[in-house]
């Protein structure tokens, strides 16, 4: 079976063309005054900061030099050639370092813990007052908006040096964080299920716990498995202020000057990281589906 196909007169087709080219050429424009825009703010900006790229050219041979010393024994060797020498302190980093991960794990859980009792009444389609949700979200505004290092210093000053802090640095950073996202998660969920179980006569606890609650665990879950990752990185950064773990070590190396722990630390937290990564993606992914680990 055949098909015609129009074709448009000349002048007819021509105002079509004319019309097409004006509006490409006004994209283009756009495009073009945005493009200017945005390096222009790029360049204020940078100007604001300070940031000089002569000055990044001419000290950058200090940062490959530094590199080059991390990965270079006493004797002059490179650390790869004698892993034994390398390595020596093996035994105290691995202690420091399941130190840092209960850190991260405490934290993470009991922050967890707190932004799930919090973010129901955060969450604008659950929150039994308006005075309450304010009140709620400016409290896990304020809690992830401080950094977690400034929380450990804090807490250092108060309780002295150790584990504690970075605990209690890490829970209240994590509770803001998680509070933020799971109050999102809820504002998502169907509440056609609150409206049948509120029918019944229910309280709002109930309709919490048997129409909300089962859409949004899994999210929960998932989004604490990601918090807990990063909470790893950030109690190894912790030890810098005194708050426990494998980053008390590490300061300590930077600070003698003891350059090839420096480079065994960091590569013992990377593999850390590395292995936490894939062992809490392929846990999402168990629980959740694929879709979970992206």
């Amino acid at each position: 079976m055949t098909s015609a196909v129009s074709i448009l007169p000349a002048a007819q087709l021509a105002v079509l063309n004319d019309v097409y080219r004006a509006a490409v050429a006004r994209k283009r424009w756009r495009m073009a005054l945005a493009a200017v825009i945005f390096f222009a703010a790029l360049f204020v900006a940078a100007l604001g900061a300070e940031v000089n790229l002569r000055t990044l050219f001419s000290y950058f041979g200090n940062f490959v030099s530094y590199f080059e010393r991390i990965l270079t024994l006493e004797d002059g060797t490179r650390v790869w050639s004698n892993p034994a020498e390398w390595f020596w302190g093996w035994n105290k980093w691995l202690k420091m370092l399941a130190e840092t991960i209960l850190i991260s794990y405490v934290g993470t859980m009991i922050g967890a813990v707190l932004a799930f009792a919090l973010n129901f009444f955060a969450a604008q389609n659950t929150s039994p007052a308006p005075w309450l949700r304010f009140v709620i979200r400016r409290l896990l505004e304020f809690a992830r908006t401080v950094p977690g290092i400034v929380f450990a210093l804090i807490f250092v000053i108060a309780f002295g040096l150790g584990p504690m802090a970075g605990v209690l640095a890490i829970a209240i950073h994590s509770t803001g964080a998680l509070g933020k996202l799971f109050s999102e998660i809820v504002e998502n969920a169907d509440m056609k299920p609150v409206e049948g179980v509120r029918s019944t006569g229910a309280s709002w606890l109930s309709c919490m716990r048997f129409a909300v609650l089962p859409q949004v665990s899994a999210g929960y879950a998932s989004y604490a498995l990601l918090r807990f990752e990063i909470n790893v990185r950030e109690a190894s950064v912790m030890g810098f202020v005194g708050a426990g773990g494998i980053g008390q070590e590490l300061v300590v190396a930077i600070r003698k000057f003891y350059y090839s722990d420096v480079s065994a630390i960091l590569l013992t937290i990377i593999i850390t990281v590395f292995i936490i990564d894939i062992g809490t993606g392929w846990l999402r992914g168990r629980l959740f589906g694929k879709e979970a680990r992206a």
